[in-house]
């Protein structure tokens, strides 16, 4: 696709939704829209459009002004928003460390973000031997299953923790997997101990890991990274001399964000 070329229609385009994403990208161009504003710019009926607008302000896309009964950007929005502002800023900062770690390791390098209580896989440096960890770039992982998850868990106060896993079920990837809030405690203690987290196949079998979370100025954790080793490589040796690594990483970083 050329840069400015517009993206082709969908062969089979559903009316609501597409109305429904018409209007959030109307508050690229206006403040605030009245009731009147979107139903010329849809071109439907008032009960059409107040039903759309009504849907966004439940999930926070938008709100209503109780005053003059406008309709302006919500919560949501500006936190996707944000998000993903943040998430490119993170990317890019990090890469940098990514590419430093592959090379030094030879094994793969993963960044992660938390997504309530998923770890989300933002962007991977896969190492060149045979037998390597694949790279994970886009996937969703229950966060209490891997060594990133953990380090970003483990930044949260024990209440957050607990606010993530409402009913207290932890989804299990494999049989090595944390099963309950109680070991998911304990093991986020012993990460808050240590400063950093390891992974031995709880989300993959024959996969190892270890992570630190990335700080910025503010004190606030906004990633982790991970080395990632077939467990028949990662030893006590092997994980120290990662550990130091990315303690040197996390500290580069934090002097280098924002």
């Amino acid at each position: 696709m050329e840069k400015n070329e517009a993206p082709a229609t969908p062969s089979y385009p559903i009316s609501s939704v597409d109305n429904a994403l018409r209007l959030l990208l109307l508050f690229r161009e206006r403040k605030s829209v009245r009731l009147t504003e979107a139903c010329a710019y849809l071109g439907v009926a008032h009960s059409t459009a107040h039903r759309l607008l009504a849907m966004l302000v439940h999930h926070g896309f938008v709100r209503q002004d109780k005053g003059s009964r406008t309709y302006r950007p919500g919560p949501t929005l500006v936190e996707i928003g944000l998000a993903v502002v943040q998430n490119m800023d993170v990317r890019a900062e990090a890469r940098p460390f990514l590419v430093r770690l592959a090379e030094e390791f030879e094994e793969t390098i993963h960044l992660v973000t938390l997504e309530g209580n998923q770890a989300r896989f933002l962007d991977s440096v896969e190492c060149d031997r045979a037998l390597r960890v694949a790279a994970r770039t886009g996937k969703v992982l229950p966060a209490h299953c891997t060594s990133a998850g953990k380090a970003l868990l483990a930044a949260l106060p024990e209440e957050d923790v607990h606010a993530l896993y409402p009913e207290g079920k932890l989804d299990a990837q494999t049989g090595q997997s944390l099963r309950s809030m109680r070991a998911l405690d304990a093991a986020l203690d012993e990460v808050r101990s240590r400063g950093y987290a390891t992974n031995s196949e709880e989300s993959e079998e024959g996969v190892g890991s270890v992570a630190i979370a990335l700080v910025n100025k503010a004190g606030h954790a906004v990633a982790a990274i991970a080395v990632a080793v077939p467990v028949s490589r990662l030893n006590s040796r092997i994980e120290t001399h990662i550990v130091r690594a990315l303690r040197e990483v996390r500290d580069e970083f934090r002097e280098l964000s924002d």
